[in-house]
């Protein structure tokens, strides 16, 4: 192992005493773990075997992030670069009512809220993630508050062969609630490892809309996780918008462990050139009378790549429940590829689960329909896949970043034509 990555690497990061046992404690761990390959089923179609941690070491520039585009003044704006929060503005009014928005280690329960989520559910990017998180990031929302605008956090990464872990926990207390935009960013041109790990914690009748928006640089590589638990009659509705990366994958796990707790998932992508978007999701239902509604829709064109894979876990205690997974894909060139394997795991009868998966390309018929009213080819196709990909948006939680995602989507489509242009002018000069 590089020791770029080793426990004393981790262990020079500094900190609070428990804070830097915790990161040496999981150096040593990854230290002796076994990097995963596309023959275990979780791996299965990724690009992990062209994955290579040597080409990286833990980054250490820092300078300022992008501002989000919203169409809200956010109720708090936190801004993060390689993994280390750089700047804090929080509403007085929260402060006062007694809301902590900043770093983790500043808050006198920080010790206790990280890992609380993910200890559960790691693996070997959240292990890489544990030991070189340089300054996580806490969200704590004390019981009965109510914050009603969005808190929005930016995560931005570069320089080529650095390596960043962000890391956000955000605890939502009894009868609370929040909803809080993600949004991860990196150069253009750098080459750049990202893992992010991101922890939902939600109690009691609480209620969290968490949108996590990756608009990530060509050449980044991102192994991600949002992880997510919801207590008794709790709701969770996590969203992930994803544009970038070289390879990009986002597992998402919500574990619903309090009965009548309920979790939504939305997913919407859109993968040119050769890029690869991958999604893997669990939804685990461990207590009684849970639900959970997954629905990811995704474009793919040019030579891009996407891959879903997702399981439905029902345990043995978890009799009432309600849950459904359903994965689209739209693909728009005849060298897109998309692989959809949804999978069910029920150990209790009294359920009702179901799951869907589709890969198509544009419906002739949709595209005659409007070329035939008048509408010119890139206009027709452009409806099309606003359509397709409206479902979602329509839910996403945080509403003010929908216009943003829209332009990024029409951004997408105006390169795909522009590509499409040029190569059959190309075509038409060779003949």
């Amino acid at each position: 192992m590089s020791t770029a990555f080793s426990p004393t690497a981790a262990r020079s990061l500094g900190g609070p005493d428990w804070l830097v046992a915790r990161r040496t404690a999981a150096a040593e761990a990854f230290a002796a773990t076994e990097r995963p390959d596309d023959s275990a089923e979780e791996w299965r179609y990724s690009l992990i075997g062209q994955f290579d941690l040597e080409r990286y070491a833990p980054a250490h520039e820092f300078g300022d992030a992008p501002m989000p585009r919203l169409d809200v003044e956010p109720a708090a704006l936190i801004r993060c670069v390689n993994g280390r929060v750089m700047f804090v503005e929080v509403d007085d009014a929260l402060v006062a009512q007694g809301v902590h928005i900043g770093p983790l280690a500043e808050d006198e329960n920080g010790e206790a809220r990280l890992g609380s989520v993910a200890d559960d559910a790691g693996d070997y990017f959240t292990l890489l993630n544990d030991a070189f998180m340089d300054r996580p990031l806490l969200i704590d929302i004390p019981r009965g508050v109510v914050v009603d605008r969005p808190i929005v956090v930016t995560h931005h990464a570069a320089g080529t062969g650095g390596a960043a872990f962000p890391r956000l926990v955000v605890r939502v207390a009894e009868n609370a609630q929040a909803d809080v935009m993600d949004l991860h960013t990196s150069e253009a041109d750098d080459d750049i490892l990202v893992c992010p790990v991101v922890e939902l914690d939600v109690e009691a009748a609480g209620r969290l809309g968490y949108l996590k928006v990756q608009e990530q640089g060509a050449k980044t590589w991102q192994f991600g996780s949002v992880l997510a638990r919801a207590e008794r009659d709790a709701t969770i509705s996590a969203a992930t918008a994803a544009f970038g990366g070289a390879y990009a994958r986002t597992r998402a796990d919500t574990r619903l462990v309090g009965r009548g707790a309920h979790g939504d998932l939305a997913a919407v992508y859109f993968g040119e050139h050769e890029q690869t978007l991958d999604f893997r999701t669990y939804q685990d239902h461990v207590a009684p009378d849970t639900t959970s509604n997954l629905l990811y829709k995704g474009v793919v064109a040019g030579e891009s790549r996407s891959v879903y894979t997702g399981l439905i876990r029902v345990r043995p205690d978890a009799r009432g429940t309600n849950a459904f997974q359903t994965n689209r894909n739209l693909k728009l060139s005849d060298d897109a590829w998309a692989e959809s394997v949804p999978n069910l795991e029920i150990e209790n009868n009294d359920v009702k689960c179901s799951h869907a998966s589709t890969v198509s390309p544009v419906d002739e018929d949709q595209r005659f329909y409007l070329e035939s009213r008048g509408v010119p080819t890139a206009e027709a196709e452009r409806l099309i896949v606003a359509g397709f990909l409206g479902e979602v948006l329509a839910d996403v939680p945080v509403q003010a970043a929908v216009p943003a995602l829209k332009s990024a989507i029409a951004e997408k489509l105006a390169r795909q034509r522009e590509l499409d242009s040029a190569a059959a002018e190309s075509e038409l000069e060779a003949v």
